[in-house]
């Protein structure tokens, strides 16, 4: 079974579109691009779509790549304090005399859409509310949306980065879920992952899961984006694993979409209805 993630955004951003209805002021979400890199460029024509298909507002700060340091935390700091921004993010990457750290410590948390600040990344270890990173969360949405029951499921999450593997490792535990990280040191990678009722990855990898590496019963969530002869392809062997897994998630149309609308249930968080 192919897992649509664009069935599970729709309903995601029908429900967000039918919370705000009614309410005086819309949920307003800032970005801030330094430079003109194309992959965010064209990312946050999505986010602007996006947001307008729910009655959100979208301002799109787009600065040039001299731009200082100070500069850019000034302007956070602009929004930061600006009642009608409910959440902001930074396109990453930065140019190289901007600090990258300085940036997320900079944002507001309770704005920190996506889910990068130290303080919700140590509210989430701890099991607090927090903001949640936006790909961890569409895992999960996902997982939830298919009604599957984490407590006691084998799950292996290949990839460790902040930004996937180490915060959707916290959020599969806490669904009661045993969880094996693995990783480029890991070895006898398929004895994890043949082993393993869920396999997530996120190793930026194309093709790297391969069919003998599961069994007919393994539900594969891929979280891989990869570029190859000018299509957009997934850390999985598709085409074998297609119609021998229990379920996959599909590169383009599984996790992306997902992603990009629950980012708007992190903007509602904290919006006064």
């Amino acid at each position: 079974m192919i897992i649509d993630g664009r069935e599970i955004a729709k309903k995601i951003k029908s429900d967000v579109k039918q919370r705000i209805e009614g309410c005086e002021s819309k949920p307003k979400v800032t970005a801030i691009l330094l430079g003109d890199n194309p992959s965010s460029e064209s990312y946050l024509k999505m986010l602007e779509k996006t947001c307008e298909s729910v009655g959100f507002g979208c301002e799109i700060c787009r600065l040039p790549n001299t731009t200082s340091e100070m500069q850019l935390l000034s302007l956070i700091d602009e929004k930061n304090k600006d009642e009608k921004t409910n959440g902001i993010l930074v396109q990453m990457p930065l140019p190289a005399h901007i600090s990258e750290e300085q940036v997320i410590m900079q944002i507001d948390p309770i704005k920190d859409i996506d889910g990068f600040h130290p303080m919700n990344a140590g509210r989430l270890f701890k099991g607090e509310k927090a903001m949640r990173p936006c790909t961890p969360l569409a895992v999960i949405t996902i997982l939830d949306a298919l009604d599957m029951e984490l407590t006691g499921k084998n799950i292996v999450v290949i990839g460790r980065s902040n930004i996937v593997g180490k915060p959707l490792a916290i959020m599969l535990m806490q669904k009661n879920a045993t969880v094996t990280v693995c990783h480029s040191r890991t070895k006898n990678l398929a004895k994890h992952t043949k082993s393993a009722d869920i396999v997530i990855l996120a190793v930026g990898k194309p093709g790297f899961l391969k069919q003998e590496m599961v069994t007919e019963e393994t539900v594969v969530i891929d979280v891989g984006t990869n570029e190859v002869d000018g299509k957009l392809v997934g850390d999985a062997d598709f085409e074998s694993l297609k119609d021998y897994v229990k379920m996959i998630t599909p590169v383009p149309g599984g996790v992306g979409p997902v992603t990009n609308a629950v980012l708007l249930l992190n903007v509602l968080e904290h919006f006064k209805f």
